[in-house]
Parts: C-alpha cells; structure tokens; sequence
C-alpha cells in the first residue's frame, strides 16, 4: 500500500512542477513570481526524492508521470493550487503513519511541511488577486 501512495504522490509531485512552471507564465509580478518559483523548485525536490524512496523500496523508477493541463488563470490557479496543497499536507501525513523503512521518514516530512508553506503562500496569492 505505501509503494502504490508514494507512486501517486510522485506522479502528484511532477504534475505540480508543470503546472507551476505553466502558472509562472501567467504572471510578471516579481512577488507573485518568487512564490511560483519557490514552489516548482520544493516539488522538483519532492519529485526526486520520492523517486528515489521509490527506487530503494521496488528498484525501479515511476515512468513517464502525465503533465497537467496549462491553467489560464492566475487567480483560479491559485484557488486550485491551494487545495492541492493541501490535500498533498493531509496525504503526506497519512503516509507517515506507515513508513517501511526509516528513510522514507524525511522525505514525506521535508514534502508535508513545504507543501503547508505552499498552502499559505498561494493562499496569500488567491486572497491578494
């Protein structure tokens, strides 16, 4: 059960990337900007540490995870990137209670608390647009 989260949670983590890299284009507010940034950088993060959890659990790799679609919006995407953040939060907690292995505690811990840092920064965003 937890290879089969941590595969959804590092296809999760690649979708978010593109979708912020999209959403950074919606914008050329430098504040709005540094807030995208600092997300699509913490998922790339996220991404390549689960794929390596991954790996020490199953010796493969996730394959070719889907990208998102492009949002149009900015606000909307911040709406949408704000739940998702925090569904991931709730996610990643879950997830902690059946770790298999002691290397797998960092990575969903570092990930659980960038994404609630995420939350309040597109919360900050959505309210402010």
């Amino acid at each position: 059960m937890f290879n089969e989260h941590l595969k959804k949670a590092i296809e999760e983590e690649y979708r978010a990337y593109y979708f912020y890299k999209y959403m950074l284009r919606l914008t050329d507010d430098p504040y709005w900007q540094s807030f995208i940034l600092h997300a699509m950088e913490d998922e790339k993060s996220h991404y390549e540490m689960f794929q390596q959890l991954y790996y020490m659990l199953t010796g493969q790799f996730v394959q070719n995870p889907s990208k998102p679609e492009p949002p149009i919006d900015l606000k909307q995407a911040a709406k949408d990137s704000l739940m998702e953040e925090l569904e991931a939060t709730e996610f990643y907690k879950e997830m902690l209670l059946t770790i298999p292995i002691p290397q797998a505690y960092n990575p969903l811990f570092i990930a659980m608390q960038d994404e609630i840092e995420h939350a309040i920064r597109f919360s900050t965003m959505y309210n402010a647009l």
